[in-house]
């Protein structure tokens, strides 16, 4: 009977499958509007549920700028990947994260190497940098 156990309590450890679980930053979800833009121009990101976003600018209804974001997950590490800006996917990998913020890094981009978004008052911001400078993005829910 002891055997039997053992037997059954070993099956049962070895067929368990333990997932790592990853925060994903779901607050990034839903269709933003910069608040803080340049005269003349209106930028926008738009997150899906799977955490696949589109980046855009726009200046008297031409698109200036566009980018594509995601979330992925590369080797059991969350990333974010850049899209539509350089020739092939620029990937930030996300260093810092909470359930309303992370950043993301990528030291031998020239910029910028970090990124970081968080969810305060309602508004999405997001600040990009290098060691020189930054810019700032604040977006409100539409």
């Amino acid at each position: 009977m002891r055997v039997l156990i053992i037997f059954i309590i070993v099956t049962l450890i070895s067929s368990c499958k333990l997932e790592k679980t990853s925060l994903k930053p779901n607050f990034l979800v839903g269709n933003w509007e910069r608040l803080n833009n340049t005269k003349g121009k209106k930028t926008y990101e738009i997150w899906e549920k799977n955490l696949t976003g589109l980046g855009l600018t726009l200046k008297d209804g031409d698109t200036i700028f566009k980018e594509t974001l995601s979330i992925v997950s590369i080797n059991d590490t969350l990333t974010l990947m850049v899209e539509g800006v350089n020739e092939t996917a620029t990937l930030f990998k996300i260093t810092q994260q909470t359930d309303t913020s992370f950043v993301a890094e990528n030291p031998t981009h020239d910029f910028p190497t970090k990124i970081k978004y968080w969810l305060e008052n309602n508004q999405l911001k997001a600040h990009v940098s290098n060691s020189e400078f930054g810019i700032d993005f604040i977006f409100s829910k539409k």
